[in-house]
């Protein structure tokens, strides 16, 4: 497991990351989400030792990090940083043996992971001859090489098309269910929606959330969709009932935590017919967009 213990890094007087704490567990897919600037980037690159911290600490299965530690670590940053000049296979292969690995197991490996990514006839290609989109593949395929017991992520879905964010997905899951802990960022919400276990969520160099998909949903006051066929702009006065949203055919009606909905319900019945008694669980988006504006 990784755990991020009060994290702060300063750049001059601009705190980048502010007392950042989460963790990452094994065989979960952490999804780590926030606008430009939130500090995801910056937080990667302590969690790698690519970037010292000011303040906290960043523990591996309950000790420090180590330097050792780490070389066990798959990372992806940011700004790619491959051979342009070099064939994808040369390089790969040699990025693998760095890793610990033999050649002929180094080149094993490899070509594995060129056909799951769908690059195995780009192999004898130079990197810069490549799309960005199969740059980006082999970017990926460098931090799968060897066997991570830890995957860091930093946008690996941008620029693919959607077979190929498919097959990363497939290939991230794999390694999840193999017990490794996979911590990725990622600008397209629907995609860590459908993806992540837990996710982290980050503006301004905080976390503003974290927790499942569904602890997320469901932490605020809960909200139904009330059709009645008529406006009831009487659900004010039910108990419980923090606000109401009349529509033509009802309300979009919002009750406290520890609300009970039946006492609604049991009021709507009382006055006619009940089309429909909905809850309105929001989207990660919805939650995202909440969060961080603020």
């Amino acid at each position: 497991m990784l755990e991020l213990e009060e994290l702060v890094r300063d750049f001059g007087d601009h705190r980048a990351v502010d007392q950042v704490s989460f963790r990452v567990s094994r065989g979960r897919l952490t999804g780590f989400v926030g606008g430009n600037g939130a500090g995801k980037t910056t937080t990667m690159r302590m969690i790698m030792g690519v970037l010292a911290t000011n303040r906290g600490e960043i523990r591996w299965d309950g000790a420090p990090v180590t330097a050792a530690d780490r070389r066990d670590f798959g990372y992806m940053p940011e700004e790619r940083g491959l051979y342009p000049k070099q064939t994808v296979l040369g390089q790969l292969v040699y990025l693998a043996r760095l890793r610990g690995q033999g050649n002929a197991e180094a080149r094993r490996h490899t070509l594995e992971l060129l056909e799951r990514l769908g690059l195995a006839e780009k192999s004898q290609s130079r990197l810069e001859s490549l799309s960005l989109g199969n740059q980006q593949r082999v970017q990926i395929a460098a931090a799968l090489l060897g066997s991570p017991k830890l995957l860091v992520l930093d946008e690996p879905f941008s620029g693919l098309d959607p077979h190929a964010v498919d097959t990363m997905a497939e290939l991230l899951r794999e390694y999840a269910a193999a017990g490794i802990p996979v911590l990725f960022s990622s600008h397209q919400l629907d995609l860590v929606e459908r993806l992540c276990d837990d996710l982290v969520i980050m503006a301004s160099g905080h976390v503003v959330g974290k927790g499942t998909a569904d602890e997320l949903r469901h932490r605020d006051r809960p909200r139904y969709h009330l059709v009645t066929g008529a406006p009831a702009g009487w659900a004010r006065d039910v108990p419980g009932v923090t606000d109401v949203e009349e529509l033509p055919d009802g309300a979009r009606v919002e009750l406290a935590a520890d609300a009970d909905p039946g006492e609604l319900l049991t009021q709507a019945l009382g006055r006619g017919a009940v089309h429909a008694f909905t809850p309105l669980v929001p989207s990660i988006a919805d939650v995202y967009r909440e969060m961080t504006s603020a």
